[in-house]
């Protein structure tokens, strides 16, 4: 079943990388009490994904900020390393909370996994970006094709929230 506004984001854990290593922090350690923005791509460092959905939300950090957004965080089905090395290649500057889901368990339980296997990348998450409220969804946007990133962009969020 997939997630949908008014629904609360289902428990698991994602893996953060700190200075010692990964660590592991649950949905409702990241998210309670907090407003945020949540979104996701397929893969770290994957073009559309690198060049044109991370940037925006980077860019517009402030800007969600300043409508009383706590927290921007990017969840993919890759592992802490390359999740930390993607945040330093992408200069995010601390804006954004790069989340790994490394086996795609918080991927398959908001219901919005996809088979990648046919070009080699396995399990991988749907493009998406949500507005969260304490754990409540309160906007979703969904891409139907994992090449684009036209619903799911920082811009279109902005405007809903």
């Amino acid at each position: 079943m997939t997630i949908k506004v008014g629904d609360m984001l289902p428990s698991a854990t994602f893996r953060i990388s700190t200075a010692d290593g990964p660590v592991p922090k649950s949905t409702d350690e990241i998210f309670k009490d907090k407003k945020a923005v949540l979104f996701a791509v397929p893969g770290a460092f994957t073009p559309t994904c690198h060049k044109n959905h991370l940037p925006g939300f980077i860019a517009r950090a402030d800007e969600f900020f300043a409508r009383g957004i706590d927290l921007i965080a990017v969840t993919a089905v890759n592992d802490p390393f390359v999740m930390s090395a993607w945040e330093s290649a992408s200069n995010a500057g601390g804006k954004i909370l790069f989340l790994s889901d490394g086996n795609g368990e918080f991927a398959r339980a908001l219901g919005l996994e996809f088979d990648a296997s046919g070009g080699g990348l396995g399990l991988r998450s749907k493009r998406y970006s949500m507005l969260v409220d304490d754990g409540e969804v309160k906007v979703l946007n969904v891409e139907d094709v994992p090449s684009k990133a036209d619903k799911t962009a920082a811009e279109v969020l902005l405007t809903q929230i």
